[in-house]
């Protein structure tokens, strides 16, 4: 029993677990947690659905995530990632790459209403 106590390795794993709801991560914070219980519940899942559920598909996003930036680190310019890379990357994924499509186009006409709107307002 005495052995027990001393041994360091128990109690550094205790303390590793971190604080709350990242306990399961040790170091890492959740950062879409929000807005996948959103998601999920938006998908017919529970309005409170298992903060299991929601760190598992958050690793799968931010695994989604971290690949693609990677890959659209290595293709184009070097080191750095642009809108034509992502494109590029999704453009076999022909749901992907509509929902990119569209989301750009809709950036483009915000784009062009705020300046319309600034240009109104504090004419030029």
């Amino acid at each position: 029993m005495v052995e027990e106590e001393d041994d360091p390795g128990f109690d550094e794993d205790l303390d590793d677990g971190g604080n709350g709801a990242d306990s399961g991560q040790g170091r890492r914070k959740r950062l879409f947690s929000k807005e996948l219980r959103c998601v999920m519940y938006g998908f017919g899942d529970d309005q409170n659905p298992y903060t299991e559920s929601v760190d598992i598909l958050e690793d799968l996003v931010i695994e989604f995530i971290t690949e693609m930036t990677h890959k659209a680190m290595s293709i184009g310019r070097q080191g750095r990632v642009q809108v034509e890379d992502i494109v590029f990357l999704i453009r076999k994924d022909p749901r992907k790459f509509a929902r990119v499509k569209d989301l750009l186009t809709m950036n483009e006409e915000l784009e062009k209403a705020r300046k319309a709107f600034d240009e109104a307002n504090y004419g030029s």
